[in-house]
């Protein structure tokens, strides 16, 4: 088997010190909360499961906390940076704190919203610390884009992971639930405390593993545009919130009928392979 010699991960004053030498103010608008703590991202590679013959791609890098922990375990890294300070500078990172290892790491600068194709061998896996502002769509577009991905493990604002996680029925239960399980088995693998990160967010912070599995059998743009449709009304009865979407009333009933699915259900009710059977009345 083979094996990586470990990095040199930062602390909190190497952290403060790179971005001093590249003027980096965080940002809001961009979700920018450093991981400070050696223990946090030796936790979020061990909750993965990386091994070394992952391939992991990583969205919005940052300094590079969790891309040094992660060139210790994988064959390979691919990290995507949006901002162009952090993009330039994670090569000099990686060179000064993992040594020879840094060959294994690419970085690509991007915003990972509109990547559909990465260098390299293709990606098995998924591990990162996803900005606040933008975690389930680009969650959703790497799963959706990159079919290898077969696991993922990221770090979310706790809300948000909840949502993921839920199952039908429960007041989370929702647009990000349903979508997200089209791809995976989803579950929450843990809470993070606002301490290790630099600056401190205003929010808690949970980790999430999905586990690629296959999707039903229904058209996937058909499904998720009934599920955007049940629950922009989620009050309503799907006979109520689906007339649009059927053409009227009398046709929604019908659907839900031949479908297995109680009229009088309410979008949460619903799993997404419920979703899916209910899509395909419209074929």
């Amino acid at each position: 088997m083979t094996t990586f010699e470990p990095p040199r991960l930062l602390g909190a004053a190497d952290i403060r010190r790179i971005a001093g030498e590249v003027g980096l103010r965080p940002t809001k608008q961009r979700g920018q909360n450093f991981v400070t703590d050696g223990n946090t991202v030796r936790r979020i590679v061990r909750e993965a499961g990386i091994g070394p013959d992952d391939v992991v791609v990583e969205i919005g890098p940052g300094l590079g906390s969790l891309t040094l922990a992660l060139l210790g375990e994988a064959a390979h890294v691919t990290a995507i940076e949006i901002d162009d300070v952090l993009a330039a500078r994670l090569p000099a990172t990686a060179a000064e704190f993992a040594g020879l290892s840094a060959d294994r790491l690419t970085v690509v600068h991007a915003d990972a919203l509109r990547v559909e194709t990465l260098p390299g061998p293709a990606p098995t896996a998924l591990v990162a610390n996803l900005p606040y502002n933008v975690s389930v769509p680009v969650l959703l577009h790497m799963l959706q884009t990159f079919e290898s991905i077969t696991s993922v493990l990221v770090m979310v604002q706790a809300e948000v992971a909840h949502r993921l996680a839920a199952g039908p029925g429960s007041r989370t239960y929702g647009v990000p639930s349903v979508k997200a399980s089209w791809y995976a088995d989803v579950r929450l693998a843990g809470a993070i405390g606002r301490t290790v990160f630099w600056p401190v967010p205003n929010v808690d912070s949970a980790l999430v593993r999905l586990t690629r599995r296959t999707p039903p059998d229904a058209d996937r743009q058909a499904t998720f545009d009934l599920v955007d449709a049940a629950f922009a009304q989620r009050r309503k009865t799907l006979r109520a919130a689906l007339t649009g979407h059927f053409g009227g009333a009398d046709a929604a009933e019908q659907a839900l009928h031949t479908a297995g699915i109680d009229p009088r259900a309410r979008g949460e009710q619903l799993t997404v392979e419920d979703f899916a059977r209910l899509a395909s009345e419209r074929r």
